[in-house]
């Protein structure tokens, strides 16, 4: 008799059999390890790194004063982005910097960014618009706060800067790559024969593999549209060029200082999309067992790789530029592979804003 069987017994056999508890149990402490996920879910990320040690809570920790800089440098130009860095000085000297680009363990969760003139995300990147209308002779401005230290806060003045590469791009688009084939299909294994000497049959000749298919070609480049560029000095105490860009119905405008800055402009022809893949041919089957074995089959032909697009052609560039600027021409760079030579044209351009 078993045990469980010897305690109804014992109990006078007029009991129910006993429940098996363990499925009941197994649920409970799936429900409760479902309920601590949804609870470290729900209580964000941000819970789970400071358990882990990765991140603090500003809030708890004590702190004397911050500073804020930018990653990238003092000042910021026109399309640019520039991570923020917020340090704080604890009592004890020990430094705590914000996450992000600066790695360290204060979250901008527990900051306030306020931005003048360029714009701030959620991780402290600050971004200044491309249009330079939007900053001309403005200064950059960020306070930043701390709402469970409200005794704390950092402001930062952030020049505007036209020393910067500009780039501006009117390239062709990029072709369509094809296909890959599909691969062919396996042939069937032939049926079995016989090996008993007495009875022998011969095996089934295995399945030939089917061919795989072609790759796809390519598509071609496109083409890069006519590009227009205008350029005219600002005279003054530290003269700046003004470009605007204009192809395919969009003007894009860069203000650039010419001891330093520089303005590309491409209009290369779009590269060719990339040929598919040819398919493989299908494996032949197996020839069956038999007295004598039957043959396999053969195997399929490979499909053949698509070719590649070819690339589109290079947009004409033409620029015209005020007589003022001629000794600056060496700061302008030029792209249209593909295309005809870029034209130069000196004539008067007025200020183009």
């Amino acid at each position: 008799m078993s045990e469980d069987n010897q305690l109804q017994a014992v109990a006078g056999g007029n009991r129910r059999p006993a429940l098996d508890v363990r499925p009941q149990l197994l649920r409970a402490s799936a429900t409760a390890c479902l309920a601590v996920i949804l609870s470290l879910a729900l209580s964000g990320c941000a819970a789970v790194k400071v358990k882990l040690g990765t991140r603090v809570y500003l809030a708890k920790e004590q702190v004397t004063s911050m500073q804020a800089s930018l990653l990238n440098g003092p000042a910021i130009a026109p399309g640019e982005k520039s991570p923020l860095i917020v340090q704080f000085t604890q009592p004890d000297g020990k430094i705590l910097v914000t996450e992000g680009k600066g790695k360290g363990k204060v979250m901008w969760q527990d900051l306030t960014v306020t931005p003048s003139v360029v714009t701030a995300n959620n991780k402290g990147v600050l971004t200044l618009a491309h249009d330079p209308r939007k900053s001309d002779g403005k200064t950059a401005h960020v306070t930043i706060t701390v709402p469970s230290h409200p005794d704390l806060n950092a402001d930062l003045d952030i020049p505007i800067t036209y020393d910067y590469n500009f780039v501006s791009h009117f390239d062709g688009a990029r072709g369509s790559d094809g296909s890959n084939g599909s691969d062919g299909m396996a042939g069937s294994s032939g049926g079995m024969g016989s090996t008993d000497p007495n009875n022998p049959s011969p095996g089934g000749d295995g399945g030939n593999g089917t061919n795989g298919e072609d790759g796809g070609d390519g598509g071609n480049g496109g083409n890069a549209p006519p590009v227009q560029v205008r350029v005219t000095l600002r005279a003054g105490a530290h003269p700046l060029l003004q470009a605007s860009v204009a192809a395919a119905g969009k003007t894009r405008l860069y203000l650039i200082d010419p001891q330093g800055g520089a303005l590309t402009v491409t209009a290369d022809g779009g590269p060719g999309g990339s040929g598919g893949r040819g398919g493989r041919g299908g494996a032949g089957g197996s020839g069956g067992i038999g007295t004598p074995n039957g043959n396999s089959g053969m195997a399929g032909s490979d499909g053949r790789n698509g070719f590649d697009g070819s690339p589109g052609r290079g947009g004409s560039i033409t620029v015209t530029y005020d007589p003022q600027v001629k000794p600056y021409l060496n700061i302008i760079h030029l792209s249209n592979k593909a295309g005809p030579a870029p034209a130069f044209n000196e004539a008067p351009v007025a200020p183009l804003w």
